[in-house]
């Protein structure tokens, strides 16, 4: 038995499946841990849903700021975005299963001293930390009122922890830091218009990861999301998200050993930022 974590999907569905062929996935042996952002920008977002979906068991996969966007945008608390490929997805016979599906999944997932979130971890949050939160956001996101959660999900603020937050801007915070966020102040103040390259970071932020004494530090936490950092994997972190949306290949780790597996990106989009 194997276990396999996978960057940013982004709808390249023809990427995958030659992922799981080169792997040699089982699922009836091995396990998929999915960093999130299975859907959007790439043509097979459609496919994509499926596939994971009836891998069962076999794959566990948290929640990117895409796959919640697709759910917003379903629910019609947002608007889609000018470069969306949701509409598959959207006009699909099985739509309502694979929404209800993917509502379904968590926001971070911990197994050992391993940690899988899309984006990170503010470095004031323990893992159990962490998990307590992340519990309750998937308590909004799984319950009967999760429409209501969509709708106030959005917006950049507040941009920092406090353990007095409640209701929605505290589900917000928590929302941003495990989909949203790359940089952040010492103190945890998160910025989400930065995207670019690691040594480019403005002044006053650092990756979240590199925060001193980060609360964390003692698990390896998995992550996508920032594409412009590229494949990062050390001793406390493994950053997966190697842009096969915009080029770069689709990337695979497995954890017992650390072996990589990558495939080459078949059709690229043209980033639009």
């Amino acid at each position: 038995m194997a276990t396999y974590a996978v960057g940013d999907i982004q709808g390249c569905y023809i990427e995958f499946r030659q992922l799981l062929e080169q792997m040699r996935f089982d699922p009836a042996q091995d396990r998929l841990w999915l960093v999130g952002d299975l859907v959007n920008r790439g043509p097979g977002s459609l496919e994509v849903l499926r596939l994971a979906r009836s891998l069962g068991d076999s794959a566990i996969t948290v929640l990117g700021n895409h796959d919640l966007h697709l759910l917003a945008v379903a629910e019609g608390a947002a608007e889609p975005g000018r470069s969306d490929t949701l509409d598959e997805v959207l006009n699909a016979p099985d739509r309502d299963e694979l929404l209800a599906w993917l509502r379904a999944q968590r926001m971070l997932y911990a197994e050992d001293k391993h940690v899988l979130v899309h984006a990170g971890l503010l470095p004031g949050w323990s893992v159990a930390k962490a998990q307590q939160l992340a519990r309750e956001v998937e308590t909004a996101l799984h319950g009967p009122q999760y429409r209501k959660f969509l709708a106030h999900m959005y917006g950049n603020h507040p941009d920092h922890w406090d353990d007095g937050l409640a209701g929605y801007k505290r589900l917000r915070v928590i929302t941003n830091a495990f989909t949203r966020m790359r940089i952040c102040t010492l103190q945890g103040g998160m910025e989400f218009k930065f995207k670019g390259e690691a040594q480019n970071v403005p002044a006053g932020y650092l990756p979240w990861f590199d925060v001193p004494g980060r609360a964390s530090a003692d698990a390896v936490v998995i992550f996508g999301h920032w594409s412009a950092l590229g494949l990062k994997v050390d001793r406390r972190i493994i950053a997966l998200d190697t842009g096969c949306l915009w080029g770069g290949p689709l990337t695979a780790i497995r954890l017992e050993d650390r072996k990589l597996f990558q495939v080459s990106c078949n059709n690229p989009v043209a980033k639009d930022w």
